[in-house]
């Protein structure tokens, strides 16, 4: 369980395949605090530590991971929003987050409000996924507050010190993100379509 708040951005190394398996090795400030079989959120996706070394550490993608996420497009020197998982205790600054990506987005716009940034994100509808004005989003694992809500899109406003600190400096139109819907969203979609009759 994670918070989607970043603690840093970490430093694809290197990227190899095994067996339909991505394995992927990253540099991080926190890396020799971590432990093999912690996970950790990498752009919203919640990735398994498999083996760790001086300064960086390993995780491995399966095929639906790579399949229903970013992850397949990463590269050597990209740069990925890292963030631990949330420890029983701390305070929730964002909101409670899986690391279960549910769907791909693209950035159609970004707009700079002088002093601030208004992205705007589009995705499939027909998957099932929605958001309300201001409700939570997650954003390559940025937890975020929607703004401007529609059927098949959202706006999010980004501040300096979120801007410079994530990958959402790197972001321009065309840019694919990983997206994490509300979970209390969803449980409440899905139990209303349950209860619906047909």
């Amino acid at each position: 369980m994670f918070t989607g708040i970043v603690e840093e951005m970490g430093k694809v190394k290197s990227v190899s395949m095994d067996s339909g398996n991505l394995h992927l090795t990253i540099e991080a400030q926190f890396a020799d605090e971590l432990k093999v079989d912690q996970s950790v959120a990498h752009n919203g996706i919640c990735l398994t530590i498999v083996n760790k070394s001086q300064g960086q550490y390993t995780v491995t993608a399966i095929k639906e991971t790579i399949e229903k996420t970013t992850i397949g497009n990463w590269h050597v020197g990209d740069l990925i929003n890292l963030e631990r998982g949330l420890k029983l205790g701390d305070r929730l600054d964002g909101h409670m987050v899986q690391g279960h990506v549910d769907q791909i987005g693209k950035c159609i716009s970004m707009k700079d409000n002088n002093g601030s940034w208004m992205f705007r994100f589009q995705y499939d509808d027909s998957l099932g996924n929605f958001t309300i004005e201001k409700g939570s989003i997650t954003v390559n694992g940025v937890s975020l507050t929607v703004v401007d809500s529609d059927r098949d899109s959202f706006g999010v406003a980004i501040i300096p010190f979120t801007f410079e600190h994530t990958n959402f400096c790197l972001l321009k139109e065309g840019s694919l993100v990983n997206l994490e819907f509300d979970m209390i969203g969803k449980y409440v979609s899905r139990l209303h379509k349950n209860s619906t009759p047909t």
